[in-house]
């Protein structure tokens, strides 16, 4: 840019006294500004809100500044400068510039400052929960998210969030932290937790805990980036956030670290991914430069996984995803949020429901499980038993508290035809966009299902999100469990079994779908299954039958054509739906269960509220007077659950299969079984990776094994070669009731048809040894 028109800017300021300045505001605003911003300039204003970050550093004279800023009306800036006339202290900010330690130290001061104690809003109830970051931490969940999927192309079900909970293994956050990577991206549903993780890190790093080697960190948010689309680097980008703490230092030739917080917010994410230097928004560059020092990135995942794209030149980079809190977390959670009366309503509504327990992870259902259960008078310790429950629950306080925000009561609430409507239209709009999968929409997209939505907007805020970016706006529902639940409750009340079992992209909503046929009058749910009172004839109780009916013959379908995976996977939705309807056995279920054989496995690949499931429908089965045809136990450290499964199996059951030492105190089996299989060799091949394999001592084979034994007809027994006490093993088996025997030890394979076979081998081994 050459003189002319940096004079001309100064002209139309509207005050010459400032051009005597001119070469100190030429040189001064092209190093720190840059001329990409002075050639955008149109205004008097537009050249003063680039200016008051800085506040005319390096102009001495303050008159004319005073002056200008009054012409343009800016009477706030011009006391501010009118006050600091006779300061010293300005002065020294204009003639002294710090070094690095004085940057570093000044900013671990400004980090223990401000970033102590934050009010975080918990999504959804929109109420701050104040969190004491520096003594009083709510542990996460940190997880190696290399392989996650994207929450914003995919839907995430239920079982799949479940299963990741037992997969992955949580990675210490000093493991993460303390080592240096050039590149951390960390990902996670919104409200998980990732704020706070990087505020926990601001705070460790000004107290020397982690990245000793790092000088300087800075924290950017994306959200506030937004308003600052014309800065185009970084010394500008700092001196504009940072100001007070740096005073025009220039990190350029310096070692730092930046911490980028909620890049699913960033307006221009688009360009960031697809970045050209010639790009409309300076921000962006800026952004960019970014990426040539060491940094940490957070956003929801669909943003990390996109970002991942522009940072592969780093191969020490670690992508993290958040889980939610931990053990410690939900407790600290409790502790610190819900009223001390209520505290252990809470405690035991977690503990009596495998679902609630298990989502409480999550920041967005525990916060909402404490308010649900904080604010009843009185709670069934039921409220949450199943994942349907859970979500009607959730969705039902949405509505109460978010939506209509008055103080009537669910029963009045919907009691009301316009009500019913409105949850209707929620719902329709879900299961739209959710079959077409949706999980991000337009306005357009909604105006199909909702012609006034314009009109209307604000009463969908709450369900439904607005993201606002460069491209315009978007929408997506606060959740998407919510959105899979609405689109479940739509598809219960307007479509007929056959339409749903036709359709296959709701197989993920068949649970919860059979969830609402649930007659227990004592639940919420019978609030939203009368939505059309006119379309109610066919949900009669032959609905959950046709659906489990069908699930059966597409089970029996993929056995035939030997697709053992598909099969079980089948096998295990009969089982949830079941469980989720809370029915009982009917004349028609009993039809279809008595088509098949039923076993149950117990191993390390299996949810709590999968073991839920499969103790309501044994429990059910085994009460009608069936047999189980058999149940395997591949895992030794069996939750309270899983011995109840056992329990429940062992009562009437066919074939017994142990492949590790299972350990109960206090109960032993009394019922008769016809097969037992033993298989401690330590060679099984199913789940063999997932056994721990102890050293099985005399006491741990009498008092475990002996009692399954003792109740046996046919027994067949894989023994480890370092076991020592194979002759009183004989011995238990020699005074048994076992009718049929085969033993594997050391390579070779004993066969007794009877025990009077197995004295006499006994018999010439004694033999043999004397």
């Amino acid at each position: 840019m050459d003189d002319k028109i940096y004079k001309e800017i100064l002209l139309k300021i509207g005050d010459n006294l400032l051009e005597k300045n001119f070469e100190d505001i030429k040189y001064y605003y092209s190093q720190q500004i840059g001329d990409g911003i002075l050639e955008k300039i149109k205004r008097p204003t537009d050249f003063f809100k680039a200016l008051e970050h800085r506040m005319l550093l390096g102009v001495d004279n303050y008159d004319a500044f005073v002056k200008v800023l009054s012409i343009i009306g800016r009477n706030d800036l011009a006391k501010h400068f009118s006050d600091s006339l006779n300061s010293s202290v300005v002065t020294c900010r204009c003639n002294v510039k710090k070094d690095i330690s004085e940057i570093c130290t000044a900013l671990k001061s400004y980090y223990l400052t401000n970033y102590g104690k934050i009010n975080e809003i918990q999504p959804p109830l929109k109420s701050p929960a104040n969190v004491d970051l520096m003594n009083k931490f709510v542990d996460l969940c940190i997880v190696d998210a290399v392989n996650t999927q994207r929450d914003a192309i995919y839907i995430v079900e239920r079982k799949k969030f479940l299963e990741k909970q037992l997969r992955y293994t949580p990675i210490p956050y000093n493991e993460i932290f303390i080592k240096e990577k050039s590149v951390i991206l960390i990902s996670g549903i919104a409200g998980i937790g990732k704020t706070w993780l990087l505020r926990k890190c601001l705070l460790d790093w000004s107290n020397d805990q982690i990245w000793k080697n790092v000088k300087l960190v800075f924290y950017l948010e994306c959200r506030k980036l937004n308003q600052y689309q014309n800065i185009s680097n970084i010394n500008e980008l700092l001196n504009v956030f940072y100001e007070d703490v740096i005073n025009d230092f220039n990190i350029s030739n310096h070692p730092a670290l930046f911490i980028i917080d909620g890049l699913d917010e960033f307006k221009y994410l688009n360009e960031l991914i697809n970045h050209n230097w010639s790009c409309n928004y300076p921000i962006v560059n800026a952004l960019t430069e970014i990426q040539k020092y060491k940094c940490v990135v957070a956003g929801r995942v669909y943003a990390i996984d996109q970002y991942q794209s522009i940072s592969t030149e780093h191969s020490d980079k670690l992508t993290i995803q958040i889980m939610g809190f931990n053990e410690n977390g939900i407790n600290n959670y409790i502790e610190n949020n819900v009223l001390e009366e209520r505290k252990d309503v809470v405690k035991a509504t977690l503990k009596e429901s495998p679902i609630a327990k298990s989502m409480s992870s999550v920041p967005f259902y525990l916060s909402s499980m404490c308010k649900i259960i904080s604010d009843s008078k009185n709670v069934d310790l039921n409220s949450f038993l199943t994942m349907t429950d859970l979500y009607a629950n959730i969705f039902l306080y949405f509505l109460q508290k978010h939506i209509f925000k008055n103080n009537e009561l669910i029963y009045q609430i919907m009691e009301n035809d316009f009500n019913k409507k409105y949850v209707l239209n929620i719902c329709k709009i879900a299961y739209q966009l959710f079959v077409e999968n949706k999980v991000i929409f337009s306005k357009e997209d909604i105006q199909t299902f909702i012609i006034d939505f314009d009109e209307n907007k604000d009463n969908f805020f709450g369900f439904i999100e607005r993201i606002e970016t460069n491209l315009g706006c978007y929408y997506q529902f606060a959740h998407l469990t919510l959105m899979e639940f609405c689109a479940s409750v739509y598809a219960y009340n307007c479509l007929s079994s056959e339409e749903i079992m036709a359709d296959k992209r709701l197989e993920s909503c068949l649970s919860m779908i059979c969830g609402l046929t649930n007659k227990n009058q004592n639940s919420l749910l019978k609030f939203l299954v009368n939505l059309i009172p006119s379309k109610q004839s066919f949900k009669e109780s032959l609905f959950l039958f046709s659906i489990l009916d069908r699930l059966h013959k597409l089970s029996r379908q993929s056995e035939n054509e030997n697709d053992r995976r598909l099969k079980f996977e089948l096998i295990n939705l009969f089982i949830e739906c079941f469980y989720e309807s809370q029915s009982s056995f009917t004349d028609e279920i009993k039809f279809i269960v008595d088509e098949r054989v039923w076993g149950i496995s117990i191993h390390n690949g299996k949810t709590s509220y999968e073991t839920s499931c499969e103790n309501y429908f044994v429990n059910h089965y085994i009460k009608s007077g069936r047999k189980l045809s058999g149940f395997s136990v591949y895992k030794n450290i069996l939750s309270d659950e899983e011995k109840n499964l056992i329990i429940q199996c062992s009562t009437n059951v066919r074939d017994v299969n142990f492949y590790c030492l299972i350990k109960f105190e206090g109960w032993k089996p009394k019922d008769k079984i016809k097969r037992l299989e033993i298989d401690i060799s330590r060679y099984s091949y199913y789940y063999v990776s997932h056994i721990s394999f102890d050293l099985i001592t005399k006491k741990d084979f009498e008092e475990n094994f002996l009692p399954w034994i003792n109740l046996c007809k046919e027994l067949q027994l894989y023994l480890p070669i370092d076991i020592d006490f194979i002759e009183e093993i004989y011995e238990w088996i020699r005074c048994s009731n076992v009718k049929e025997l085969m033993i594997v030890y050391r390579g070779k394979y004993f066969n007794f048809d009877n025990l009077d076979e197995l004295k006499n081998f006994i018999t010439q081994k004694k033999c043999l040894i004397s």
